[in-house]
């Protein structure tokens, strides 16, 4: 692939997580808000822990597509033999582990990179939406 593909390939796939992480995250937060209205006062575990339960569902649910997406490029385009090897290489990259052992060749490296910067960027994103979610969940237990 040349500069120029890897560049164009890669922001349109991280583009696609990231509409799916939006589209989730956006849905969790509607789905918290109707559970906290059925659950309203009853016992503090539901409200305090279930949005926070949720919403990591949600989040797992969120990291675990875009990891896929990227497998499934891996698998599709050849770049690696099986979707064990797709999966790994997906994951490490995503969490910007990065082990090593599994290489992309000099035509792919910006591409890959690609799955780094979606990894990092959807932590982020991820991280965001908890503390916002927990700061409004334990607004009453803290008064200012």
């Amino acid at each position: 692939m040349t500069l120029s593909q890897q560049i164009f390939w890669g922001s349109l796939y991280l583009g696609v997580c990231f509409l799916i992480e939006i589209m989730l995250l956006t849905w969790c937060a509607l789905v918290i808000r109707k559970l906290v209205a059925k659950w309203g006062h009853k016992n503090p575990i539901y409200v305090t822990a279930g949005p926070i339960s949720v919403a990591l569902a949600f989040i797992i649910l969120t990291h675990t597509l875009q990891v896929w997406i990227w497998a499934v490029v891996w698998v599709l385009r050849d770049v690696l033999p099986d979707w064990n090897s797709a999966l790994y290489f997906s994951l490490v990259t995503f969490t910007t582990l990065g082990y090593g052992d599994i290489v992309l060749g000099e035509g792919l490296r910006i591409f890959g990179a690609f799955a780094s910067v979606t990894g990092l960027l959807a932590f982020g994103l991820s991280t965001a939406f908890l503390v916002a979610l927990m700061t409004r969940v334990f607004k009453d237990w803290f008064p200012s």
